[in-house]
C-alpha cells in the first residue's frame, strides 16, 4: 500500500466539521475509583453515549458525508453483526439514501431488527469475513451501492479518530492514550488524532500521548501482527467481547504498526471484571468490548501509574440480561 493512501490528520479534522451535524460530542468522565485503583488521572471518553450507543457513527456519517450526491444516490452498502450496521444505516437514513447491510448468519433478531429500525434493508450471509465481503461485493455490482468497510476505509478512520480528537480537546494534555483493538479503525484514528495534537495552532505545547491498545487473549490477531510483522486473520469468535474479533485490514495495519506503543492483552474474566466494575462504579452501561480497554487499564497498571491516561469506551450496547449472564461467570 501506498502511503498516500492513508487517512493523515488533516482527514480527522475535515471529519469533525463534516459530523459535527450529526454526532455527539461526548462527555469526559472520571471515576476516584479507578483514579486509585490505576494510581492516576484517568479520562474515560463516553462514547457508549454517542448515537446508535457507540462510536462508529462518526465513522460512519463521515463515510456516507463524504460522497457527491451522484454517488450517494446509489446508496450504500456494508457487512456487520453489530455497531457498525447500525451505524451506517443511521448515517444512509440522515443522508436519505437506501442502505444495505449483509448480516452473517446467526445474528440474533434483536441486531436484525436495530439495523431495519434505521431504515436499512439486511441481507443474511455465511458466517467467514470472505462471505460476508463477497455477498457486500454482489450486492454493490449489482446496484451500484458504494461499499462502506467496516473499518479498514480511509473516510471511516478520518471520522473515528474525531473521538480521540475530542478526547484530547476536552482532557487536555494527555500521556497516554488507551482503546479497544478490533479491525483497527479507532485505534487508526487515535494514533492519527494523538500524532496531529488537538488543533492546527497546538505547537509543541506538550507531547503527544502514547497510544496504547487493548485485545481479548482470545482474539489476539492484532497483537501477533504486531509482533510478527505480518497481518494476520480473525481468530475464532470466542471472546465475549464480540465487537473485536475483527482482523485488522491494510490501512488500520499500516497505522497501528507506525503508531501504537504496545497491545495489552487481557483474558476474559478480567474483561467481564473490568465491565461490572464499571458499571457498578461509574453508573454507566459499557459493552464488553469497551470492558477490554478497562480491563486492560487495571492489568498493567504500572504502564499508566502517575500518568494522565485517555480511555475510550467504544460502546454501551448491550442488554442488562446479557449483563447479568456476565455476572455469572465470574470465578469464586
Amino acid at each position: 500500500m501506498e502511503v498516500a493512501t492513508l487517512p493523515a490528520i488533516a482527514d480527522v479534522r475535515a471529519a469533525a466539521d463534516r459530523i459535527r451535524p450529526h454526532v455527539h460530542v461526548t462527555p469526559v468522565i472520571t471515576c476516584r475509583y479507578f483514579d486509585r485503583a490505576v494510581g492516576a488521572a484517568v479520562f474515560f471518553k463516553c462514547e457508549n453515549l454517542q448515537k446508535v450507543g457507540a462510536f462508529k457513527s462518526r465513522g460512519a456519517c463521515n463515510a456516507v458525508f463524504s460522497l457527491s450526491d451522484e454517488r450517494a444516490a446509489a446508496g450504500v452498502a456494508t457487512h456487520s453483526s453489530g455497531n457498525h450496521g447500525q451505524a451506517v444505516a443511521f448515517a444512509a437514513g440522515l443522508r436519505g439514501i437506501p442502505a444495505t447491510v449483509v448480516m452473517p448468519r446467526g445474528t440474533t433478531e434483536i441486531k436484525r431488527r436495530a439495523v431495519q429500525g434505521y431504515g436499512a434493508r439486511t441481507v443474511e450471509s455465511g458466517p467467514t469475513l470472505a462471505e460476508r465481503e463477497g455477498t457486500t461485493q454482489r450486492i454493490a455490482d449489482a446496484g451500484g451501492a458504494h461499499v462502506i468497510h467496516p473499518y479498514d476505509d480511509a473516510d471511516v478512520v478520518a471520522g473515528q479518530g474525531t473521538a480521540a480528537l475530542e478526547l484530547l480537546r476536552q482532557a487536555g494534555p494527555l500521556d497516554a492514550l488507551l482503546a479497544p483493538i478490533g479491525g483497527g479503525g479507532l485505534t487508526s484514528g487515535a494514533v492519527l488524532a494523538a500524532g496531529g495534537g488537538a488543533g492546527p495552532s497546538d505547537g509543541d505545547a506538550a507531547p503527544p500521548p502514547v497510544v496504547y491498545a487493548a485485545e481479548p487473549k482470545l482474539a489476539d490477531d492484532a497483537y501477533e501482527s504486531l509482533r510478527t510483522g505480518v497481518r494476520q486473520p480473525e481468530r475464532p469468535p470466542h471472546t465475549v467481547a464480540e465487537g473485536l474479533r475483527t482482523s485488522l485490514g491494510d490501512i488500520t495495519f499500516a497505522l497501528v504498526r507506525g503508531g501504537v506503543r504496545e497491545i495489552l492483552l487481557v483474558d476474559e474474566q478480567e474483561i467481564i471484571a473490568a465491565t461490572l466494575a464499571f458499571v457498578t462504579r461509574a453508573k454507566l452501561l459499557i459493552e464488553p468490548s469497551a470492558g477490554v480497554a478497562v480491563a486492560a487499564l487495571l492489568r498493567y497498571r504500572e504502564r499508566f501509574a502517575g500518568s494522565r491516561v485517555g480511555v475510550i469506551l467504544t460502546g454501551g450496547n448491550v442488554d442488562l440480561a446479557a449483563l447479568g449472564a456476565l455476572a455469572g461467570r465470574i470465578d469464586g
